[in-house]
């Protein structure tokens, strides 16, 4: 069973992601802030990280770096209500971008071509090099 931290400061959010990705057959883990995601990530080892960008503390920018740092080849998908961070620089790290709402069908399509080893034929972010 694959597993997916959530990293999201809004506990609604994770929630309802939870149990919607439970849902899916997903094993899932949460973290209110990127501090305790990056505690997970090494005692976890989970296989998949959904981050939110706007967060208390450090944003999910920022995560997403140290994130690279610990396990450059972890997928990240920046999950976020705001479309203006897409064009950021730091954003271009992630493996995808999506827009929170309340159908979580394109973060599914996301997490499952992820799984399933299918590169995206529309990719929502720039190359990284």
């Amino acid at each position: 069973m694959k597993k997916i931290l959530i990293v999201d400061d809004e506990e609604h959010i994770r929630l309802l992601l939870q149990e919607e990705l439970e849902d899916e057959g997903y094993q899932i883990i949460t973290a209110a802030d990127g501090e305790t995601a990056l505690r997970l990530i090494p005692e976890e080892k989970p296989d998949l990280v959904t981050l939110d960008i706007k967060m208390p503390g450090e944003s999910g920018l920022m995560i997403l770096r140290k994130i690279r740092e610990i396990d450059y080849n972890l997928p990240v998908i920046l999950c976020t209500a705001y479309s203006s961070y897409k064009t950021y620089f730091s954003a271009v790290a992630a493996d995808h971008y999506v827009v929170k709402s309340s159908d979580f069908s394109e973060l599914k399509e996301k997490i499952r071509g992820i799984f399933e080893g299918h590169p995206p034929q529309d990719r929502d972010l720039p190359e990284r090099s």
